[in-house]
C-alpha cells in the first residue's frame, strides 16, 4: 500500500466512522485495537494490508468489506456445514453451568477417600494430555466426569488432603480454559480460568494462581478485552518481578506472562511494545536454560521463539516470521505447539502470497492437531483467503481442507 493509498484509505475509514457517529475511542474499542493505532490508520501512517484486519474494521463500522476496500475479494457464498452446528466442548460447557456441587450443600456426605487420590492425579494428567494434543471431543467427555468428582472431593475431604485436591481442581480448570480458548469459546474460558484461580489460592500454591491468570489473559484476548488482558498480565508480572524467587516454576510463569502480554500488544498493533515483551521473555528463558512444562505452560527457549513467530504474523511481518522459523526445532514440544508453529508458518506464507507453501504448512498442522486447525479462527481465515485467491484454480487438496474447516462460507 503506497503512501497515497494509505491516505485515501484512512480518509475513507474516518468518513465512515463519522457517518456512524462513532469516536475513534469507540471504534477502536469495538475492534480490540488502540485509539492511537486507529488514529495512525486514519492519518495514512499505519497501513492495513491484511484481509482479516480489513474485515475487523468493516465489522466495527457495520459496512460490507467492499465499501471499506472496493478491490477486496467478494465474500464466498455461505454453505451450511454440520461442523458449524456443534462444538466439541458442548458437554464441558455444561459442566461450568451453575454451582458445581449443589447436592453437597443440602446433603453433606462422605464423597472422598484417600485411596481416590492416585486415580484423580492420573485423570488430571490425562486431561492435560488431551488438551496438549487438541483432542477436544475426548476432553469434553472426560471433563464431564472428572470435575464433579474433584468438586465433591474438595468439599468432603479431611483437611490434610484439601490443598492437593484444590491443586488438582485448579489444574483441571486451567486445562478447560486453555481448550475453550483454542475453540474460540472465550466466555466459557473466562469462567474456567476464574474458577482455576480460586481453586489455586485454596491449594496454597501461589504460583498456580499466576498460571490461572495467564489462562484468564488469553480469555480476555479472545474476547478482545485487551485493556483487561493488559492489566491482568502487567499486574502479575510486576508482582513476580518484585519477588526474589528464581526457581524454575517461578521463571516459567513469569516468562509465560511476558508472552501473553506480547500477544496483547500485537493484537493492538503496538509493534514496539510487543517486541519488548518478546525480548523480556527471551531473557527469562535464558535464565531458565531449558524447555520445561511447569503448570503445563511449555515455557522455555523454544516456545519463546514459537511465540515470536506468532507475534510477527499478528503484526503482518511475514518475512520476519519465516526467518525466525528457520532456527526452531519444536520436536520436543506437544503436538499442539508444533501444529501452532506450522499454522503460523502457513499464515505467514499466505501473507506473502506463497500459496503452495502456505497450503503445505496448514495440511501438516492439520495432521498433528486436526481439531485445533478445524476450529481456529485465524487458520480458517487463512484457508478462506487461499480459496478466494485461487478461485477456480483451487486444488482438490485446498478445497478438501476448506470443507473440513468449514472455510468456504
Amino acid at each position: 500500500m503506497s503512501s497515497e493509498e494509505r491516505r485515501v484509505f484512512g480518509a475513507r475509514v474516518a468518513d465512515l466512522r463519522k457517518q456512524k457517529g462513532m469516536t475513534q475511542g469507540e471504534l477502536s474499542a469495538a475492534i480490540g485495537r488502540t485509539a492511537s493505532w486507529l488514529s495512525q490508520v486514519e492519518r495514512g501512517i499505519q497501513p492495513v494490508n491484511r484481509l482479516d484486519v480489513l474485515r475487523l474494521l468493516a465489522g466495527g463500522l457495520s459496512v460490507p468489506l467492499q465499501v471499506l476496500q472496493p478491490d477486496a475479494p467478494p465474500p464466498a457464498e455461505a454453505t451450511p456445514s454440520p461442523a458449524s452446528e456443534t462444538n466439541d466442548l458442548d458437554q464441558a460447557r455444561l459442566v461450568l453451568s451453575g454451582h458445581p456441587a449443589l447436592d453437597v450443600l443440602l446433603n453433606p456426605r462422605q464423597g472422598f477417600q484417600p485411596d481416590d487420590l492416585p486415580a484423580l492425579r492420573s485423570s488430571v494428567g490425562a486431561i492435560w494430555t488431551l488438551t496438549h494434543n487438541a483432542r477436544f471431543a475426548e476432553l469434553s467427555v472426560e471433563i464431564g466426569a472428572l470435575v464433579p468428582r474433584l468438586e465433591l472431593a474438595c468439599r468432603t475431604a479431611s483437611a490434610e488432603h484439601v490443598p492437593e485436591l484444590h491443586d488438582l481442581l485448579a489444574r483441571t480448570y486451567q486445562a478447560l480454559a486453555a481448550a475453550f480458548v483454542r475453540q474460540h469459546e472465550a466466555d466459557a474460558a473466562w469462567v474456567a480460568a476464574d474458577r482455576a484461580i480460586r481453586a489455586a489460592e485454596l491449594s496454597c500454591n501461589p504460583l498456580n494462581v499466576f498460571a490461572g491468570i495467564y489462562r484468564l489473559c488469553h480469555a480476555f484476548v479472545r474476547l478482545q478485552h485487551l485493556d483487561q488482558a493488559e492489566h491482568a498480565a502487567t499486574t502479575a508480572i510486576t508482582t513476580l518481578e518484585n519477588t526474589t524467587a528464581g526457581e524454575p516454576q517461578h521463571l516459567s510463569v513469569l516468562g509465560s506472562l511476558h508472552l501473553v502480554l506480547a500477544l496483547v500488544h500485537a493484537r493492538a498493533g503496538e509493534r514496539s511494545a510487543a517486541r519488548q515483551q518478546i525480548e523480556a521473555a527471551r531473557g527469562v528463558a535464558r535464565r531458565l536454560g531449558e524447555d520445561r512444562n511447569d503448570f503445563h505452560l511449555e515455557f522455555g527457549p523454544t516456545n519463546v521463539e514459537i511465540q515470536a513467530v506468532s507475534t510477527a504474523v499478528e503484526l503482518g511481518d511475514a518475512g520476519e516470521a519465516l526467518d525466525l522459523c528457520k532456527g526452531i526445532n519444536a520436536d520436543g514440544l506437544s503436538s499442539e505447539r508444533q501444529a501452532r508453529l506450522l499454522m503460523d508458518m502457513g499464515r505467514a506464507h499466505a501473507q506473502r502470497r506463497q500459496h503452495a507453501d502456505s497450503l503445505d504448512c496448514l495440511l501438516r498442522a492439520e495432521e498433528l492437531a486436526p481439531e485445533m486447525v478445524h476450529t481456529h479462527v485465524a487458520a480458517r481465515a487463512a484457508i478462506r483467503d487461499l480459496v478466494l485467491s485461487a478461485g477456480r484454480t483451487a486444488s482438490d487438496e485446498l478445497r478438501g481442507l476448506a470443507e473440513r474447516t468449514d472455510s468456504l462460507g
